[in-house]
């Protein structure tokens, strides 16, 4: 079949579904990754054909519209920010979305662009699967990702979760009315269309383990939690020299970074990771990522190396802890490793997978990025990787458990029984 995956997004957004698509590719499908131009690379690596949407995230995220997303203090006020940065930007993905998905046999659809993904399936009658990174459909047993890491209780988790998704609705109403008109689709509103793919079994798949978040028995048969979409990286792919002999020169050091989320002062935060690392006698690798980090100009520099993108399924086994942002996808990585973690969430869900590192009995404790001091990380980082740490014990028994699992099998299964109603 002619697959489709869409999605939108940072690189946590994409990644995933390299591997994904490179799995479907094994198993026969045609797979085209359709994303924005600057992952086109992570597509051509993973053996995948490739259709660029517009935008750039990481300029959205840099501009004074995305920085201003720092200045609010919870997570439901960030997310109606979030909202009203891409309120006027969700247009423009139509058209792009609509050629993708002319040439497709079936779409798989991250939550960034279902709700147009489906409109856009209704009207050219191909069929639409949806694969989550997170779990939003609502429950009773969490809250939100997007919105907590507890409970507002059972009945207001659920509550929460469907605000979330008129939220979504909303944000794609108006487009998603008019490709249905210009498709020749029924005029059927957002909420109509969800309740009418919830009634018919619509599956959802869920690309993280039920190890960390087991599936909610309030969960609709149809919703799965598969296992993780590990990122393609290709056979070939190695460590840098330069990070090859950093590693030989000295004891296991620690990882930071936060990936594709940003910080208001990145000088000041890279002076802290420094500060914090050697106050706990550790060395560091600290990636650029989308804040620009930097140890450069930092005194006796020799066990700080500062890097850019790098394949963390290379480098993070070879740490002795992972101070990350706690995105979806760093958060699989680190789990993947075997390495205990430190979590500094920055906004969104970093905070839920932050608590399941915690659950998990991988990471000591979490250093919310607003809370972080030099003091509070080091002391984070010294209980992580101290001789005989229980952290580094259960991360070694997670990675073994997940090491067992295959998350593209759910998926493949379900193309299989849609190539076979065709």
């Amino acid at each position: 079949m002619r697959v489709a995956v869409m999605t939108a997004g940072s690189r946590g957004d994409v990644a995933p579904f390299t591997g994904l698509g490179h799995g479907l590719t094994r198993a026969g499908h045609d797979v085209t990754l359709v994303t924005h131009e600057r992952f086109a690379p992570l597509a051509s690596e993973a053996g995948l054909g490739f259709h660029s949407l517009p935008l750039d995230p990481r300029a959205e995220l840099a501009s004074a519209a995305g920085q201003g997303l720092h200045r609010t203090r919870n997570e439901i006020g960030r997310l109606n920010r979030l909202f009203a940065l891409l309120h006027d930007r969700v247009g423009v993905l139509a058209d792009d979305l609509v050629r993708a998905a002319e040439t497709s046999d079936v779409l798989l659809l991250a939550p960034a662009v279902a709700p147009l993904g489906h409109a856009i399936a209704a009207g050219l009658g191909v069929p639409a699967v949806e694969v989550h990174l997170q779990p939003l459909s609502p429950t009773r047993v969490f809250a939100p990702p997007m919105l907590s890491a507890g409970s507002f209780g059972p009945v207001g988790n659920r509550l929460a979760a469907h605000l979330v998704h008129i939220g979504l609705d909303r944000l794609f109403a108006a487009t998603a009315r008019t490709v249905r008109a210009r498709l020749g689709a029924p005029p059927v509103g957002m909420h109509a269309a969800r309740r009418a793919r919830e009634r018919a079994g619509s599956p959802v798949h869920h690309g993280f383990s039920p190890l960390v978040v087991p599936r909610p028995r309030d969960w609709r048969p149809a919703l799965t939690v598969d296992g993780y979409w590990w990122p393609h990286d290709p056979p070939d792919a190695r460590l840098p020299d330069e990070v090859v002999a950093f590693l030989a020169a000295g004891p296991p050091p620690v990882y930071v970074g936060l990936g594709s989320a940003t910080v208001p002062d990145p000088a000041r935060f890279s002076a802290t990771v420094v500060r914090a690392l050697r106050s706990a006698g550790l060395r560091g690798v600290v990636q650029r990522g989308w804040s620009g980090l930097d140890t450069a100009g930092r005194p006796d520099g020799d066990d700080m190396l500062t890097v850019g993108e790098l394949p963390h399924a290379l480098l993070f086994p070879r740490m002795a802890a992972i101070v990350h942002h706690g995105g979806a996808g760093t958060t699989a990585a680190a789990l993947r490793s075997g390495v205990p973690s430190v979590p500094v969430p920055v906004q969104f869900d970093a905070a839920f997978w932050a608590a399941r590192q915690c659950a998990l009995g991988v990471a000591p404790t979490v250093v919310p990025l607003r809370n972080l001091t030099a003091g509070r990380l080091a002391a984070a980082l010294v209980r992580a990787t101290a001789e005989g740490s229980p952290y580094r014990v259960a991360a070694r028994s997670v990675a073994e458990r997940l090491a067992t699992e295959d998350g593209v099998r759910p998926v493949a299964r379900t193309l299989e029984g849609l190539a076979g109603r065709n």
